[in-house]
C-alpha cells in the first residue's frame, strides 16, 4: 500500500459526500512525519440539521428499522466483510491520521472494528422480547424498539474501534445514525461510511459529519431531533454533553470517559516476569493514548526494586519508530497539542518530586513527527499531577506501598473507576480486592484482555452506560410494555361449572 493515498475528506450525508454548506475546511495532518493527508469539511450547524434530518427521514419512513432483525443481520455482516477485504487500505488510513504502528492499525484496529459489527449484526435476530408473569386475564409483552436518531461522537486514539462500539448496536438494533468523528482523526470513520452503504445500509441511516467539537459536537449533542447522544472523550467534555443534552430534549446522554487505572502488584505476585511485561506494555501500546491504560502502578515495597530493574530492560524495546514500519510498537502522538500535553505534564513530574527513572524527552525531531519516549517515575505520591491527572500518554507512575487496605484506599482515591488491575496467588485477597476496587472492569493476573462479549465502561467520572456485550443494546433501544386485557369465556365457564 503506498503511502502517498489519496483520501476524500467530505462528509457523508443521507448517502453521498458533500461539501460543508459554507465550504470551510481544515487540513488534517499525519503526526507521522507533518504531511497533510486531506483536506477536510468543516461542518457546522446547518450539515449537523441536514445530516439529522435526512436520518430522521430515514428512520420515520422505516427504510431500515423497518426490516426484520434477520435482514439487517445479513447487511451488517457484509458491512464486517468489507472492512476486512480493505483491511490494508484502513490501517495505513488510521496509521496516517493518528500515528499508531500500523501493524496494530491492521491487527487489533481493523480486526477489532469489524468483529464488532459482524458481533452486532449475528446477535440482533437472537434477542427475544418478553412476556410478564402477569395475572390470567392480561398478557403483558415488553418489546424493545429502536430509540431513532443515535449522534455518536468519538475520539482519535481508536477512530475505527470506538466508532464500531457505538454504530454497531445502534445500527443492528434499527436506528438511524449521526457520527461524529474527531477532527484530529476523522479519515477512518468516512471510509466506513462508504463501505456500509456499500454493504446495502440504506442512504441517510449512517452518516458522518467531520468538524471541530464546539461547531459540529455541540450542536449534535443540542439537536431537538436527536434522541440519543453517545460519547467516548474526555470527562470534562463528557459532562459538557451531559448538559447540552438536559438543556435540549433531555435525549438520553451515554459517556465513556477518561481514567486514572491502578495496577496493584502484591509480593506473591504468581509471575513476575508477565506482570512487569504487562504492566510496561499496556501503559506503552497505543503511545498511552488509552482511557484505560494502568498509569498508576503500585508495587509492593518488598519487591519494587526488582520490579523496576526488570521494567527498565524492557524500555529500549518501546522506543518510538517510524509507525509505517512493521517492526515498530510505539509510534507517534495524535499530534503537536497532545505531545507538547504529554510534555508538560513530564515536567509537573519532575518538578514535583518525582524521580525519572526512564524516558521524558521529545525524540525523532528530524523526522517533523510527534514522538515522546516512554517515560517511567518512581517515587511519585497520589497527590502529584502525575497520579491524579489523565496524562492520555507514555507516562508511568510509580507508587510503593506495604498494607493491602491502604493501597486500595489509594487505588480508590481518583475522580475515575473505569478499570483497574491486581496481581497475586491469594484467592481470597483476589476477590476480596477486586470487590473493593471501584472500577468498571477489574483484571486479575493480567492486564486488558477482552473481549466482545463483556460490557467496557465505568464508575464515578468515568462515565456512564456501557459498551460492548449484549448490555449496549439497552442504550440504544426503548422499552415498551404493551398490555392487553384478556376476558376469557373458557375460564368464565370453567368456574360456572
Amino acid at each position: 500500500m503506498s503511502i502517498d493515498m489519496k483520501f476524500d475528506g467530505r462528509a457523508f450525508i443521507n448517502g453521498e459526500r458533500v461539501h460543508a454548506r459554507d465550504g470551510q475546511t481544515f487540513d488534517s495532518v499525519s503526526p507521522v512525519d507533518g504531511r497533510v493527508l486531506a483536506s477536510i469539511a468543516r461542518c457546522g450547524q446547518a450539515d449537523i440539521d441536514s445530516a439529522v434530518s435526512f436520518a430522521r427521514a430515514a428512520f420515520d419512513d422505516a427504510r431500515w428499522s423497518g426490516l426484520a432483525p434477520a435482514q439487517r443481520k445479513k447487511v451488517m455482516i457484509k458491512f464486517a466483510d468489507l472492512l476486512l477485504a480493505l483491511g490494508d487500505e484502513l490501517a495505513m488510513t488510521e496509521t496516517l491520521d493518528m500515528g499508531k504502528p500500523v501493524k496494530y492499525a491492521r491487527g487489533v484496529d481493523v480486526n477489532s472494528a469489524a468483529n464488532c459489527i459482524r458481533w452486532y449484526g449475528e446477535a440482533v435476530d437472537k434477542v427475544y422480547d418478553e412476556i410478564a408473569p402477569t395475572s390470567r386475564n392480561a398478557l403483558a409483552l415488553i418489546t424493545r424498539e429502536p430509540v431513532g436518531v443515535v449522534g455518536v461522537i468519538v475520539p482519535w486514539n481508536y477512530p475505527m474501534i470506538m466508532a464500531a462500539w457505538k454504530i454497531a448496536p445502534a445500527l443492528a438494533a434499527g436506528n438511524s445514525v449521526v457520527l461524529k468523528p474527531s477532527e484530529k482523526s476523522p479519515l477512518t470513520a468516512l471510509r466506513m461510511a462508504d463501505l456500509a452503504l456499500q454493504a446495502g445500509i440504506p442512504a441517510g441511516v449512517f452518516n458522518v459529519v467531520t468538524g471541530y467539537g464546539p461547531e459540529a459536537g455541540s450542536p449534535l449533542a443540542l439537536h431537538m431531533d436527536v434522541d440519543c447522544i453517545a460519547f467516548t472523550g474526555s470527562t470534562r467534555v463528557g459532562k459538557q454533553i451531559h448538559v447540552m443534552a438536559g438543556q435540549s430534549n433531555l435525549k438520553r446522554a451515554w459517556t465513556e470517559l477518561g481514567g486514572k487505572s491502578p495496577n496493584i502488584v502484591f509480593a506473591d505476585c504468581p509471575d513476575l516476569d508477565r506482570a512487569v511485561q504487562a504492566a510496561v506494555g499496556s501503559i506503552f501500546f497505543n503511545q498511552g493514548e488509552s482511557c484505560n491504560a494502568p498509569s498508576r502502578l503500585f508495587v509492593e515495597e518488598k519487591i519494587k526494586d526488582k520490579f523496576l530493574e526488570k521494567a527498565l530492560v524492557l524500555m529500549p524495546g518501546y522506543a518510538p519508530g517510524n509507525p509505517l514500519d512493521k517492526a515498530t510498537v510505539m509510534g507517534a502522538l495524535v499530534d503537536k497539542t497532545q505531545m507538547d500535553t504529554v510534555l508538560r505534564y513530564i515536567e509537573s513530574g519532575k518538578s514535583e518530586g518525582a524521580r525519572l527513572l526512564s524516558g521524558g524527552e521529545r525524540t525523532m525531531v528530524e523526522t517533523g513527527g510527534c514522538y515522546v519516549q516512554p517515560t517511567i517515575f518512581d517515587g511519585v505520591r497520589n497527590d502529584m499531577t502525575i497520579a491524579r491527572e489523565e496524562i492520555f500518554g507514555p507516562v508511568l507512575s510509580v507508587l510503593s506501598f506495604t498494607d493491602a487496605a491502604d493501597v486500595v484506599r489509594q487505588a480508590n482515591q481518583t475522580i475515575y473507576g473505569l478499570q483497574a488491575g491486581l496481581w497475586t496467588s491469594d484467592l481470597n485477597k483476589a476477590h476480596g480486592i477486586a470487590r473493593a476496587l471501584r472500577a468498571g472492569t477489574v483484571h486479575v493476573n493480567q492486564y486488558d484482555e477482552d473481549d466482545i462479549t463483556v460490557p467496557f465502561g465505568g464508575f464515578k467520572q468515568s462515565g456512564v452506560g456501557r459498551d460492548k456485550s449484549l448490555h449496549a443494546f439497552d442504550k440504544y433501544t426503548e422499552t415498551k410494555t404493551t398490555w392487553i386485557r384478556i376476558d376469557s369465556p373458557i375460564r368464565q365457564a370453567s368456574v360456572e361449572r
